[in-house]
């Protein structure tokens, strides 16, 4: 291929506005993939915390023993902060004068809904912006294209006779946009879609301890009571 035809030399001899769409596909490919990047991190320091905490949880030891352990992790994450915020309502509630026991379950059952809804959010984050990324780039990449295209036949116009020699740079000065919005568009799909689907395996499995650990608590409480 000749220098001319040369990608970085197609790329250098676009129009303004072809130009200035490629940089947005390039930088919204970069920002794809370090939310790629920084979302695979958190989903498996998650994930690694959660199946941690409860080899501990289930393990038969004494839950006060056990939130005394968790008592200084500032950010718990995870399986670890629906325990902990769970347990210190617990505590909290059953602690206060004139609280009965369906006080204590209650006000337990909401911390676990808040702190439940806190890890989602948390996880979540980013995932709006892969979808949108993922959805409008191939878009952008396609006006970048036509944009080109136009250009090329305008000038193809002018002309008393056109050759391939003249079209070819034109026309492939356009493609490249298209093929920068799939690059950027396909990585970020795949990992929305990836992702989303392990996200929902941890939100059912919160949900599903949530209400086990809620479980345990009420029946300890109302066996006191009794």
């Amino acid at each position: 291929m000749s220098e001319k035809m040369s990608i970085v030399g197609l790329i250098g001899q676009a129009s303004l506005l072809v130009q200035i769409v490629m940089a947005l596909l390039l930088l919204a490919s970069v920002l794809s993939w370090a939310l790629i990047l920084s979302k695979r991190a958190t989903i498996a320091k998650s994930a690694r915390a959660s199946d941690k905490f409860e080899d501990r949880f289930w393990s038969g030891g004494n839950l006060s023993d056990l939130h005394a352990s968790i008592a200084h992790d500032k950010q718990p994450i995870g399986l670890v902060a629906l325990f902990q915020h769970g347990y210190d309502a617990f505590l909290r509630t059953r602690e206060s004068k004139g609280a009965d026991v369906e006080d204590v379950i209650t006000s337990t059952h909401r911390a676990l809904r808040v702190s439940h809804a806190r890890e989602t959010e948390r996880l979540e984050s980013g995932l709006a912006m892969l979808a949108t990324i993922g959805s409008v780039s191939p878009y952008v990449g396609l006006f970048g294209t036509v944009w080109g295209i136009m250009n090329a036949f305008i000038a193809i116009g002018q002309v008393q006779q056109a050759t391939v020699a003249m079209v070819a740079p034109g026309i492939a000065e356009a493609l490249i946009a298209t093929a920068m919005g799939l690059f950027a568009a396909i990585p970020a799909v795949v990992a929305y879609n990836l992702f989303t689907n392990r996200l929902a395996q941890l939100d059912q499995r919160y949900r599903t301890f949530a209400d086990e650990f809620a479980g345990i608590l009420e029946r300890g409480l109302r066996h006191e009571s009794a």
